[in-house]
């Protein structure tokens, strides 16, 4: 019984494996890399994981952006600005509020002047125009301190 059933799948599996399917265009691997082109060391993004035997911690086994905010938070360094925007006050055309920022884009939050006086609205703020709140009308502008190529390659 189980031989009956098995049968019938590995005919099709034979027929997929020594069949090639269609449409599949053939791919030619292509390895680039940031340390072969440049004269600075690759960032740590990687722990070293722990030895076995032994629970690994943040430190040992965090990658990526979060190994930065761990590492970060070893040397007393707060990596990611966690505080709130000024809602002291309401942003204008002429004095509009801050937003500091290293990227060339950045999404921000408004819930209004005094703060939770509206619904929070999302907003995407960029280099080149100023973003006012529909339901307020506070003006945000991004305060950029990133590297002037930085962004071109991403539209």
């Amino acid at each position: 019984m189980f031989a009956a059933a098995i049968r019938p799948a590995s005919l099709v599996a034979r027929r997929a494996v020594f069949k090639p399917a269609r449409g599949v265009v053939a791919a030619r691997a292509l390895s680039v890399s940031a340390a072969r082109r440049s004269e600075h060391p690759t960032p740590q993004i990687f722990g070293e994981g722990a030895k076995p035997g032994e629970v690994p911690t943040d430190e040992n086994q965090s990658t990526g952006l979060e190994r930065l905010q761990v590492l970060g938070a070893i040397e007393g360094v707060e990596v990611f600005d966690m505080n709130p925007l000024d809602s002291s006050r309401i942003g204008t055309l002429t004095d509009p509020i801050k937003v500091f920022s290293l990227e060339p884009e950045r999404i921000i939050g408004c819930t209004g002047c005094p703060a939770e006086s509206h619904e929070l609205l999302w907003m995407t703020l960029t280099r080149e125009k100023n973003r006012r709140c529909p339901e307020c009308g506070s003006v945000y502008t991004l305060d950029y301190h990133g590297s002037a190529e930085h962004g071109h390659e991403h539209h």
